[in-house]
């Protein structure tokens, strides 16, 4: 079984199974189409060359983690915790080009709160900087460029590779940012994946918190009481309903609006930017999964 076969009958059957989350069936139509999916090129770096492209987005995707921590985050006007680090490293990526593999591989958490203008003491610096390095080592002598063109125009090989070579990817079950890397590379043009569409969406907070806020997802009173005030859910049986159960209803969304999960996913997610989906708190779990 391939990864992504992994992960749907992983969700289907905590999602069969589930005791604080249930997926509503008779709401799964209220999800409407959406426009293509694009990355935002201001707060991306899209405009370099493919190479740099390249290892911008691996850059990025190997610190594409901590909403847990995103509210203590410092952010950019007008713009989330994920916006904020993308802009603020598509902004080194503009001033000064991509770190090496050596620089990578000796970073530190101030360098980090330096180029994303956080402070050097938190937490999800030292994570990301943690994170970084362990790009570094993946990476060995290699391109950000060349190990997606290893994967042989797969993308489900691509997430394989990062989930089976570092381990804040290794997500078992989701694979939420093992997954991401190829849609990212997709949308930005950088490669073309035969088998893009297999992707399943990119189990996070935000995409359960939309289907919760339509209707699709029901929580059981006490847990939504919980993420209503605000607390943080430990990493367990609950946000893994949550997130098993986001997964399982996006395929049968999918299957009936006759298009693929990973543009289904940036549908919600884009959804969830808005001010609605905003004023009510989604859950929040420090994990570097998602």
């Amino acid at each position: 079984m391939g990864l992504c076969d992994e992960v749907r009958a992983h969700c289907a059957e905590i999602a069969a199974s589930a005791q604080s989350v249930v997926i509503d069936m008779s709401k799964l139509g209220v999800i409407a189409p959406a426009p293509a999916p694009a990355l935002d090129r201001r707060r991306h770096y899209l405009e370099g060359s493919r190479e740099d492209v390249a290892a911008y987005l691996l850059t990025l995707d190997a610190i594409n983690f901590g909403s847990g921590w995103f509210p203590t985050l410092r952010k950019r006007p007008g713009s989330s915790g994920y916006y904020t680090v993308a802009w603020a490293l598509a902004d080194k990526f503009r001033a000064s080009g991509p770190w090496s593999n050596e620089q990578l591989r000796s970073l530190e958490a101030e360098e980090v709160a330096r180029v994303l203008e956080q402070e050097p003491g938190h937490e999800l610096m030292a994570l990301y900087a943690e994170a970084l390095r362990g790009l570094g080592v993946f990476l060995g002598d290699r391109s950000a460029l060349e190990v997606v063109e290893n994967a042989g125009g797969s993308a489900e090989r691509l997430a394989e590779t990062l989930a089976g070579g570092m381990p804040f990817f290794d997500d078992g079950g989701f694979y939420k940012r093992a997954q991401i890397v190829p849609n990212d590379f997709q949308l930005a043009g950088v490669c073309d994946f035969d088998d893009a569409d297999r992707l399943t969406i990119f189990a996070d907070n935000l995409v359960p918190h939309v289907l919760r806020m339509d209707g699709v997802l029901i929580y059981d009173p006490e847990l939504a009481a919980r993420i209503d005030a605000g607390e943080l859910l430990p990493p367990g049986r609950e946000e893994q309903e949550i997130r098993a159960c986001a997964v399982h209803a996006c395929e049968l969304i999918a299957r009936e609006l006759r298009v693929a999960p990973r543009t289904l996913d940036t549908w919600l997610w884009n959804r969830g930017q808005e001010a609605r989906y905003k004023a009510v708190p989604r859950h929040r779990t420090r994990t570097v999964f998602y």
